[in-house]
This record gives structure tokens, C-alpha cells and sequence, in this order.
């Protein structure tokens, strides 16, 4: 459906191009289709961008949302560090159910990103181009979430959540990868490539837990895994 005329052009053609790009596919979104979307004429879109690629980064930096802003669950701690000084308290039992949550989000989150970031890996100069705009607007990329995640076991570290030998930034990677590769596999095959995301975050989240889940907290009987 195209873009409403009462907005500002500039925003129409974004609009345009998003809506294309996830349809579509970046190679598909020409200039031409894009202003077709957009309600108005390719002249009026040069007028207000260099090219296609020029729309394209704009959709990206302006659009795509920010996964560190869907990790809420990271920020709400501080009430837990409260109720709780001990391992094995509330706080501990939560961590796993934390984890749980982000895989959830990180796993839809790659799996809506990657077929649009799927053209900056082929072109390293719109590659190159992309990371500088984040930059310009004080922003890491994809160092983000995993800075994120890795800030939280920190913490959680600290107050002996989780294991005083674990390492807070091993445990992010190997949980953001999973999500990734997750969303990599889904673009190959299909969903059905996959376990479903509910049950990709529970095991994920379980079996990272396993290994940083401290003393007291690993003596506790397991949870049982989800019915087949």
C-alpha cells in the first residue's frame, strides 16, 4: 500500500524502501518501484537521495530497532539485588529465565534483520559506509548486544549469580551466535529448518545456564524440559 502524501517526502520514500526491502529484497527495490511505493516520482526521490543504496543505509541506521533496547530484562536487576544477597536466591533462580527472554527477542530480532543486512555483507563498501553512519549517531552495531549481555553477567558475577569462574563475555557470544546462526539456517531452509523459537530460547537458555549456574544453585533438582 503506498505511503500517505501528507507526510513529508523524505519519509515516504523510507517508508517505501522498508516495506520493499523486507518484501522484495534489496536487489528487487529498485529506484523505480520504490517511487512508485512512495506515491511520487523518481526525480523527486534523486532529489532527496544520491541512490539507492543511499535509501537503503538510511532504512537500516533510522529503522531496524535496536536490540540492546529490547534486552529490558537485563536492566530490571536492581529490585533483585535487593530482595536477595545469596547465590542461590531469587536473583539466581531469575537468570535463567532472563536468558530465556533474550534469546527469544535476539532470535526474532536476526531473523527479521538478516535478509536485510544480507546486501552489506556483499558490498564492502556499503558495508563500510553503514558503520560509519552508526558511528555518526554514536551507535557500536553489532558489538551492541553482545556488550550488553556481557554487562549483565558481569553484574550478575559480582553478586555470585552465577559462577565466579565464568566468563561473562564467552557465555554472550556463545548465546547472541546461536541466535544468529538460528536466523541464518531459518533464511537457507525455512522455519522448518528450525526448532520453533520458544523452544530454541528455553533449551539454549538452559543449557548455558548448566554451565554458569553457581555451586548452590547447580545442586537444585533441573528443570524439567518442555514436552516433546
Amino acid at each position: 500500500m503506498p505511503t500517505s502524501p501528507s507526510r513529508p517526502a523524505p519519509e515516504r520514500i523510507v517508508d517505501a524502501a522498508e516495506r520493499l526491502i523486507r518484501t522484495a529484497g534489496f536487489v528487487h527495490a529498485t529506484t523505480k518501484e520504490i517511487a512508485r511505493e512512495a506515491g511520487c516520482s523518481e526525480a523527486l526521490l534523486y532529489k532527496h537521495f544520491v541512490n539507492k543504496e543511499d535509501i537503503f543505509l538510511r532504512v537500516l541506521i533510522e529503522r531496524l530497532p535496536r536490540l540492546t533496547t529490547l534486552f529490558t530484562e537485563l536492566t530490571d536487576d536492581d529490585q533483585d539485588a535487593e530482595d536477595t544477597e545469596d547465590a542461590d536466591g531469587p536473583g539466581a533462580r531469575g537468570v535463567e529465565e532472563r536468558l530465556t527472554a533474550v534469546a527469544r527477542k535476539a532470535a526474532d530480532f536476526y531473523e527479521e534483520m538478516l535478509p536485510m543486512v544480507g546486501a552489506l555483507l556483499a558490498e564492502p563498501g556499503l558495508l563500510t559506509r553503514f558503520a560509519e553512519g552508526l558511528a555518526a549517531v554514536g551507535r557500536k552495531g553489532p558489538y551492541e548486544a553482545g556488550d550488553a549481555l556481557t554487562d549483565y553477567l558481569v553484574r550478575e558475577r559480582e553478586r555470585g549469580r552465577i559462577r565466579a569462574d565464568a566468563d561473562p563475555r564467552a557465555a554472550a557470544g556463545m548465546l547472541i551466535g546461536a541466535c544468529f546462526q538460528r536466523a541464518f539456517f531459518v533464511a537457507f531452509g525455512g522455519p522448518a529448518a528450525v526448532q520453533p523459537a520458544d523452544d530454541f530460547a528455553a533449551a539454549l537458555s538452559r543449557t548455558l545456564w548448566a554451565a554458569l549456574a553457581p555451586p548452590s544453585a547447580a545442586a537444585a533438582p533441573p528443570a524439567a524440559p518442555p514436552a516433546a
